[in-house]
């Protein structure tokens, strides 16, 4: 083991020394030209050992003050010479011991009596072995034994102990905070050039020379705010249409119509969305948003029947609810209650503007291809198999459509309608066969009563007739409804000379029962009279007024005296 020796004056070494801890036995620095047997280390003698700072090797293992030649550390690098004050005091680059205190105890190069802290001094954050202190007792490498720890020296130079001046012109590079694609740097290219911890960015801010730094790509930005402005733009249209869906005005046409006239049919039992449609369709609102707008807020929006309207294109939305509120506007066809199929025919041909008798002849010839049921087919002496089932209501009919489709809506109308008041399923419990008698009594009900207060009345006096044990009529019903309807006419009087020698079927005066068929379109009213006849055994009546009023008998003789009162109201 090698004995370390004193300076003159100074205590022996103790292992406790503070200045011991850092250095470690690789701490030494030997003497230019002795080499030591051992570990390659110089060997050294009390005489020739000059007294050393044990540093840290984070600091190069430098000596604690200066020699007569030039310090180096593990890469090469000379370190700076150390400068003394007037009292032998060694001044520190503050670069390096910012914060280190003035030592006492230097006397001509000797250590002083008593121990001394060590000045600690901050690592350089750009040398990579700044932080790894050598631990007491580990193998250090020796950096001292072998040719490359000594390149040749250069001239040395001395630098003035001030303090590094502040950076001003400082950029952060993409690891500071700013990506490389804005700065322009190469995401290959490294920051610090090969060397020691500090050889790199120090001397890019020194250095005048090198590589120009590279500015910002003109063209990445400009393709960056492109497509940020694009999105932005994106988001502004797409947010503009969100608003208009939601809270913004429907689209809507202003006035009453560019003059254009159309024909619109709405159909039975259509909404305010189904009429908003066709109406956009036909041209005539610009939007079915702003139709319902105008539904909901006319109070009598919700009461547009069906059937064909003539409006205009380009309506506002209000102007377009207020045409199909008007009757001006509508084109359809009435059909009132009791009218027989021969009139139907006659304002169907006006409506759809075609020659006298088409639909008359379209009726006879087509009428199995129009949606009649199986029981209203194929029944002997008919004179008209559509008799009752054009059924009293309004009907789409226009220029331009054809009879048949016209003919069709009323029979789907009539078809509807039986079934839901149950004609087929009823017509056995009154003692008739099947729903054809009951439609046919029904027709005979809305003929001959003058106000629906007579309908349940006369339907009884129907039933009673036709009961077998009748024996005030003997089962004929004597209807002039009926041989009027034979001879296509409306007359209240007619000669009993007539009546009794005309033997068509459809004359209850010369047959009994009823006739072939319904002589007429009844109306729900009248329907269900039929099916719920009063039970008070009415027999007879009589028009006493000949137009309104009617007055029921229930016997021969009361039947008599209402007779007399109609002959006296009639002048006869």
């Amino acid at each position: 083991m090698t004995e370390y020796g004193r300076g003159p004056g100074s205590e022996p070494w103790h292992p406790e020394d503070p200045l011991y801890g850092d250095g470690g036995w690789g701490g030494q620095q030997a003497q230019a030209g002795q080499q030591s047997p051992y570990g390659g280390q110089p060997q050294q003698y009390p005489e020739q050992q000059a007294q050393q700072n044990y540093g840290d090797w984070s600091n190069g293992g430098q000596s604690s003050y200066g020699g007569g030649q030039p310090q180096y550390d593990g890469y090469g690098h000379q370190h700076p010479e150390p400068q003394y004050d007037q009292y032998g005091q060694q001044q520190y680059d503050q670069q390096y011991a910012p914060q280190a205190q003035p030592q006492q105890g230097y006397d001509n190069g000797g250590w002083g009596s008593g121990a001394h802290p060590q000045a600690h001094y901050p690592a350089d954050p750009s040398d990579p072995y700044g932080q790894q202190a050598g631990g007491y007792g580990a193998e250090q490498p020796d950096f001292y034994g072998t040719p490359e720890a000594y390149p040749p020296p250069e001239p040395p130079t001395r630098r003035r102990a001030e303090p590094e001046p502040q950076r001003t012109d400082w950029d952060p590079g993409p690891d500071e905070g700013e990506h490389a694609f804005f700065a322009g740097g190469d995401a290959d290219e490294d920051d610090d050039a090969p060397g020691d911890g500090r050889g790199g960015r120090e001397d890019r801010r020194t250095r005048g020379g090198g590589k120009p730094k590279k500015r910002r790509s003109g063209c990445a930005c400009l393709v960056v705010c492109l497509v940020l402005g694009g999105g932005v733009a994106g988001v502004g249209y797409f947010g503009y249409q969100f608003y208009q869906d939601r809270f913004g005005a429907a689209p809507d046409y202003a006035g009453d119509g560019n003059g254009e006239q159309v024909t619109v049919t709405i159909p039975k039992g259509a909404g305010g969305s189904t009429i908003g449609q066709e109406l956009k369709r036909q041209g005539v609102v610009k939007s079915v948003d702003a139709f319902i707008a105008a539904q909901q807020s006319n109070p009598r929006g919700k009461s547009i029947q069906d059937g064909v309207y003539t409006l205009q294109k380009e309506m506002s939305a209000d102007s377009a609810i207020e045409l199909l509120l008007s009757p001006k506007s509508r084109s359809n066809l009435i059909i009132a209650e009791g009218k027989r199929n021969a009139d139907v025919y006659k304002l169907i041909d006006k409506r759809l503007e075609v020659k006298d008798g088409t639909t008359a002849k379209v009726a006879k010839s087509e009428y199995k291809s129009l949606g009649l049921p199986d029981w209203a087919l194929n029944h002997k002496d008919v004179k008209d198999p559509l008799e009752g089932f054009l059924y009293p209501s309004s009907y789409s009919a226009a220029k331009g459509q054809k009879p048949e489709d016209v003919l069709k809506q009323m029979v789907a109308r009539a078809n509807e309608q039986y079934e839901k008041i149950g004609l087929e399923q009823k017509a056995e419990g009154l003692g008739l066969e099947g729903p054809w008698e009951l439609l046919t009594t029904a027709s005979l009900v809305q003929a001959e009563g003058k106000t629906h207060d007579d309908f349940r009345k006369m339907a009884e006096v129907i039933y009673n007739r036709l009961k077998t044990d009748n024996t005030e009529t003997n089962q004929k019903l004597q209807f002039d409804s009926t041989f009027n309807y034979l001879m296509r006419q409306s007359k209240i009087h007619i000669s009993e000379s007539e009546i009794n020698t005309n033997p068509d079927p459809y004359n209850t005066y010369y047959h009994r029962g009823l006739p072939p068929g319904p002589i007429s379109n009844p109306g729900e009213e009248a329907l269900q009279a039929a099916l719920n006849p009063t039970e008070d055994g009415w027999i007879y009546f009589v028009a006493t007024d000949g137009v309104k009023k009617t007055e029921f008998a229930k016997t021969h003789d009361e039947f008599l005296k209402l007779k007399d009162k109609f002959d006296a109201s009639s002048g006869n």
